[in-house]
């Protein structure tokens, strides 16, 4: 997992598979870097995901919760066809903001892709 920090935005790139057994692990790595900063946004850039269950799921529902109660969102970028079936199917889509590329992201964040 790649994590960095773009003002008040939290940038969180895992890779490989999200299932059960690397949910969790990615959670506390998310979960860690986004209470030790200031930020009050999360990108999760989706670019390297090869596969995501459930378990995918849960784990992006609640670092959704945990930007919302700080008055922040969570953006998913770099979506690949079978997550985005995945994220339409759970209702996720409903919910949670989507962008093409982690640079549009971090616009609609009102962030600064400079940074």
């Amino acid at each position: 997992m790649n994590i960095k920090i773009n003002g008040k935005i939290l940038i969180a790139a895992p890779t490989g598979e999200i299932d059960h057994h690397a949910a969790e692990r990615f959670r506390a790595q998310i979960d860690s870097a986004f209470e030790k900063s200031s930020c009050r946004h999360i990108i999760l850039d989706m670019k390297d995901v090869t596969f995501m269950d459930s378990s995918g799921i849960g784990m992006i529902i609640g670092r959704y919760k945990k930007a919302e109660s700080g008055g922040g969102k969570l953006t998913l970028s770099n979506m690949s066809e079978a997550v985005t079936k995945l994220f339409n199917i759970s209702g996720l889509a409903k919910i949670i903001s989507r962008a093409e590329n982690t640079q549009e992201a971090i616009i609609k964040l009102g962030g600064n892709i400079n940074d």
